[in-house]
């Protein structure tokens, strides 16, 4: 097994596209950023659609390593993915919420290579 605390974090965004639960200005300006970034990331539609549906990139995402994962709130995004049979790993996940962030923070934190958890991302705690 591969020590995957050196890797870098894959970037995964939300679209949220099936709920108004992120306002779209900041869904497009976060959009545009990490277009505008050069880094790799992968934008999925919709997460709750995926977990209602059991998408089985839901465990290719769980199982991949480090990830930010930018969406809504951290605790609604760790039971999506526990409801779909893909629960997240303790460590090494970071959800940036999109509701409750602008644009310009939740870009930084995704686009921060140096940063673990910042007091407005958070890492999933199975403990909630």
């Amino acid at each position: 097994m591969t020590d995957s605390s050196h890797q870098p974090h894959r970037i995964l965004y939300c679209r949220c596209a099936y709920a108004n639960t992120v306002p779209q200005g900041v869904k497009d300006d976060v959009l545009q950023r990490l277009s505008e970034s050069g880094l790799p990331f992968e934008a999925v539609s919709d997460l709750c659609e995926m977990s209602a549906s059991r998408d089985p990139r839901l465990k290719q995402i769980a199982e991949g390593g480090r990830v930010k994962i930018a969406a809504c709130y951290p605790r609604a995004v760790k039971w999506l993915f526990h409801a779909a049979g893909q629960p997240l790993p303790e460590e090494g996940v970071d959800v940036v919420n999109m509701r409750e962030l602008s644009a310009e923070d939740v870009a930084a934190q995704l686009l921060d290579r140096n940063t673990e958890s910042t007091p407005s991302s958070h890492p999933v705690n199975h403990a909630e």
